[in-house]
């Protein structure tokens, strides 16, 4: 009985954990894509507000219900890998959960969070505003990219370590 309870909790995490990862892909996605390309088109001072916006929006949205508990579920499932190691499987597993937690959710923290913090300072229009929207626009994006890569590839690697195990 124990054995098919621990199944039953992996089946449902990796599930959790497939489905979360790509939510927050798709979101990433979306910035990479598109948004950043937008607020780049628009004068410096719109785009700074813009992202301003969202970035106060965002951290009390429901998306903070989905990017935290993901890594709380991938560093679960890291666990399990390794206390159960189902080889093939368990290399999945861990490596979702390394890509997700940090090319993800610690990349967050280290890279776009200080560069939020860094624009929230900034107002108006003038020659510094500007320089520090543009080169915000650049390493932003590019660090999203790692971040829309690494959640895509963690929910794929869950996906396959559930057709596995």
């Amino acid at each position: 009985m124990e054995r098919l309870t621990m199944q039953i909790i992996l089946i449902l995490s990796l599930a959790a954990a497939a489905i979360g990862s790509g939510l927050v892909a798709g979101i990433f996605f979306a910035f990479s894509t598109f948004i950043m390309t937008a607020f780049s088109r628009i004068p410096a001072e719109q785009g700074i507000a813009a992202m301003n916006s969202i970035n106060v929006t965002i951290v009390r949205s429901p998306f903070m219900g989905l990017f935290v508990p993901t890594a709380i579920l991938c560093i679960v499932i890291a666990v399990l890998a390794l206390i159960d190691w189902r080889g093939g499987a368990s290399f999945l597993m861990l490596g979702g959960a390394a890509l997700y937690v940090f090319a993800s959710f610690v990349s967050t923290i280290v890279f776009n969070v200080p560069m939020n913090d860094a624009l929230a300072k900034v107002g108006g229009n003038g020659p510094e505003a500007v320089q520090l929207w543009t080169s915000y626009v650049r390493d932003w994006t590019w660090w999203n990219h790692v971040r829309t890569i690494a959640s895509l590839l963690a929910s794929v690697a869950f996906v396959r370590a559930l057709m596995i195990v």
